[in-house]
Parts: C-alpha cells; structure tokens; sequence
C-alpha cells in the first residue's frame, strides 16, 4: 500500500526536463557532468516553472536583470532552440555542450556563424559583421571612431569574402576562422570539463573577438 501511495507521490519533472544519460548520451558531457549541469541550472531559474528566462540569463552574466547586452540577446536566442522565449534544461546542456573543450572545432565554427548570422539567412553579411563588432567594443567599454569599424568591417570582408559577393558563406567563414584562430578563444570554457570537481559561475567572457 505504502509503494501504491508513493508512486504518486513522485514529483512530476520540470518542464523541459530530460534525463542526464540521454544528454549525455547526445553532447560531449558525461552524465555526472550534466547531473551538475542540472544543480546549476536549478539555481538559475529561480522561477517556479524551472526554466530559465532572459532575466534570469542576463543576472546569471551580469548581476544585473535589466542590463541590456547585444551579444548576450544572440547567445539566449541560440540556447533558446525551440524559440518559445525561455530555455529548457536540454536546450542549455545541448547549447554548452559546444563550448566543452572536448567539441570539435568545426561544431564551435559553425556555433559562431550562427551567432554572426543576425538575420537567420544563411550568410553573414557586411550589416550584420558591422553591427556584432559595433556591439562588441561598446559591451567591452571600447571606443572606436566610425571610420576605424568600417576598416575593421572591411578589412574582414576583403579577406573572408573569397566569392566577391558581398556576404560570407558558411564555407569562406570555415577558412577564414581557421587562418585567423583567435576568434574562437571564447568558444571554449575550461571548467566544463571539471563540472564535478569545481562548481562554476555561469560567466561566459565576451572580450571583443579579435578580427585582425
């Protein structure tokens, strides 16, 4: 009679709750890593719904729920992969899973495509690269003229825009990354491979990406 009452008694896992083997199972994180990941993500949504709002993303980076952050904005939209506004449990280990040191380089090169992407068309093109390192020096309290972006911008396009065609496909961005490898240095975070060893704080650096 006690084993009928408990089996409804059980609590009811949170919305977007998978479980850790699964994930495991399909990212480079082992399961007592994402059981980790899971205490982790618990005290970031301090909701009752258990899933992780912008708010609560931007005061996991920055302290501060009501500061507003370019880069921070592209990195939710891209956790947030059902694009319903908040970010499941499964969404977040899937999205870290590719800043694990043990992600290959091209998951992590197409990663940041896609963040660069800004309008979802499948290329990056010379609005969207200006306007992510017009964000990324002012996030990062640094003061360019107008015309020193415009050479920055330029200067990236001449080199990464191999077809002339004004914007850069996934395949000139792969070569263009892969001379230049400075621009992945954030897209690795050491301390999720040591997830059970050293409890983490959710900071991710957003020093402006070396473009040079």
């Amino acid at each position: 009679m006690r084993a009928f009452r408990n089996c409804f008694s059980l609590k009811k896992p949170k919305p977007g709750f998978e479980e850790p083997p699964i994930l495991a199972a399909e990212t480079h994180f082992t399961v007592n890593e994402v059981e980790a990941l899971h205490d982790l993500f618990k005290k970031l949504s301090s909701s009752d719904d258990g899933l992780i709002h912008k708010e609560e993303f931007q005061l996991a980076f920055f302290n501060n729920s009501n500061k507003q952050n370019f880069f921070l904005d592209r990195l939710f939209d891209l956790f947030d992969i059902k694009r319903n506004g908040v970010i499941e449990f499964g969404e977040f280990v899937r999205s870290l899973s590719v800043f694990h040191p043990r992600a290959p380089e091209a998951d992590k090169i197409a990663y940041l495509f896609r963040l660069y992407d800004l309008q979802q068309t499948g290329f990056i093109e010379r609005d969207d690269l200006k306007e992510m390192v017009s964000a990324l020096l002012s996030e990062s309290d640094l003061s360019l003229s107008i015309d020193a972006v415009e050479s920055i911008v330029d200067k990236t396009m001449t080199e990464a825009d191999l077809k002339g065609d004004g914007k850069i496909d996934e395949e000139e961005w792969k070569e263009f990354v892969t001379k230049n490898p400075s621009i992945l240095k954030n897209m690795t975070l050491p301390y999720l491979k040591e997830l059970t060893i050293a409890f983490p704080s959710f900071i991710l650096n957003t020093d402006v990406t070396d473009l040079e």
